[in-house]
């Protein structure tokens, strides 16, 4: 297990993270009549990055990690 890799709970090497390099920023939008929405970004994007560099999800479409397994 290398020091410098990020770890998952369970304290095993983070799958690709040789490949990070960059921090993320999530941002979530509360909606009274919709599931919130929580978008995730590179946190030194530009405004014209930011159009194309996001992944967003409502609540009502995560998934517990424990269910995964």
């Amino acid at each position: 297990m290398s020091a410098d890799a990020p770890l998952t709970q369970d304290g095993v090497d983070a799958p690709f993270a040789e490949l990070a390099t960059e921090a993320l920023v999530a941002a979530v939008v509360e909606y009274d009549d919709e599931p919130d929405e929580c978008t995730i970004y590179p946190l030194h994007a530009d405004e014209e990055e930011r159009l194309t560099t996001w992944v967003s999800a409502k609540s009502d479409t995560y998934v517990d990690l424990e269910a995964m397994r």
